[in-house]
């Protein structure tokens, strides 16, 4: 029993000191989606969307749930957030060619209507940023008219 207690004692230990130690916040400033929202113009019911649903790991403002508070789950969320990121900076738009802005687009119509964004492991502790069949539509819609209006574009090779 009292090398149990011991292992126990130690674990707690290091879960304790493990809590000074924390991933840097992904916390830019919010008029860093100002270029994107302007190039894109969604309506703003597709807004309301993108913030509850996209922005937290596609952009440089993430909203911190009180959990986030604990490690190691703000190292998962900080890698989500990084990866995310990686993929598809909605506060990175305006230094995007528009070949590249085009191909996020039909990238972002893929991963919605095949339910792949947002992460499920994001929706369990956002339920409202779970999609809804009208969300969708609405989301790939303006994501089509967007593209339309990139192909009108010149691409520079």
């Amino acid at each position: 029993m009292k090398v149990v207690k011991k292992i126990l004692l130690g674990l707690l230990l290091v879960f304790l000191v493990a809590q000074f130690f924390r991933p840097e916040k992904n916390q830019g400033d919010i008029t860093s989606i100002d270029e994107f929202l302007a190039d894109t113009n969604p309506p703003e019911h597709v807004k309301v969307i993108l913030k509850e649903s996209c922005f937290d790991c596609h952009s440089n403002v993430t909203r911190y749930p009180w959990y986030s508070q604990i490690t190691p789950v703000n190292y998962w969320m900080a890698d989500h957030v990084n990866h995310g990121k990686g993929e598809f900076n909605v506060a990175n738009w305006d230094g995007n060619s528009v070949k590249r802005k085009d191909h996020k687009f039909e990238e972002l119509i893929e991963e919605v209507k095949n339910r792949k964004m947002p992460l499920e492991s994001y929706t369990w502790a956002h339920a409202n940023a779970k999609l809804s069949d009208k969300q969708i539509k609405a989301i790939v819609d303006w994501a089509e008219q967007v593209r339309f209006k990139y192909s009108l574009m010149p691409k520079p090779e």
